[in-house]
């Protein structure tokens, strides 16, 4: 094969290198949009389940003062219904979280190889480590969020069995721990829009570095390579 069928054989490969780079940009873009909102999605559960919890310890605080069977019974049925879903949505967020984590830990692979091809050829390409740094630190943001949903789930848990066991029972030492597990849930609510007010932070910083990378790509989608009829070059 000739220089000139060689060079046209690389570019072609330049080409279609540059284009799948094109194509993954608009996937992380897509997935950066699609986290945002599922953030804000969280973020109005979580507020409505503490508002609705908050409603819930003023009823029993009534209910209690007037030693209502009637209205503690009611109570009782609507806090076993928050919680049950409450359940189902921990286990969704974690689900998600999961997710997240998993595609932070394919762009750090993806980062890594880049900087592996970097220092074979004998790069420098501050880029690549800059994305490298980014991937890494943002993939450990995503593990403390599924580390922390999990702790989350585990606390819900385990006030919903303590709550099953003593529903019903109206004596003093009963009603206490009641409402200290009501109180505790809502602690646990409100440290979760907390996280999520982190969580929209981190997404949207990663929104801007996926912006800066496209940018980049877009500038030199070869990386700081060159080529020539003559073979390689650095630029």
């Amino acid at each position: 094969m000739n220089r000139i069928s060689s060079a046209l054989v690389a570019a072609l490969l330049f080409a279609g290198s540059a284009h799948a780079q094109e194509r993954r940009n608009r996937v992380e873009r897509a997935q950066d949009r699609q986290e945002l909102r599922q953030d804000r999605r969280e973020m109005r559960d979580d507020r409505r389940d503490v508002e609705e919890l908050r409603g819930v310890l003023g009823r029993f605080d009534s209910a209690w003062s007037r030693r209502s069977e009637r209205e503690m019974s009611a109570v009782e049925a609507t806090l076993r219904k928050l919680l049950r879903a409450e359940l189902a949505e921990s286990r969704a967020e974690l689900d998600a979280d999961r997710a997240e984590a998993r595609r932070s830990y394919r762009e750090v692979r993806g980062s890594e190889w880049e900087a592996r091809d970097d220092n074979r050829w004998s790069r420098r390409n501050a880029d690549d480590r800059r994305d490298l740094r980014d991937d890494r630190r943002d993939a450990r943001d995503d593990r403390q969020d599924v580390r922390a949903e999990e702790a989350a789930l585990r606390t819900r848990r385990a006030i919903a069995r303590e709550l099953a066991a003593i529903e019903g029972m109206r004596h003093g030492g009963a009603l206490h721990r009641k409402r200290e597990l009501i109180v505790e849930l809502i602690r646990v609510g409100e440290k979760e829009v907390r996280g999520n007010h982190e969580e929209m932070r981190e997404d949207r910083r990663e929104q801007r570095e996926d912006r800066r990378e496209t940018r980049e790509d877009r500038r030199d989608p070869w990386g700081s390579r060159r080529h020539t009829a003559d073979g390689w070059r650095r630029g």
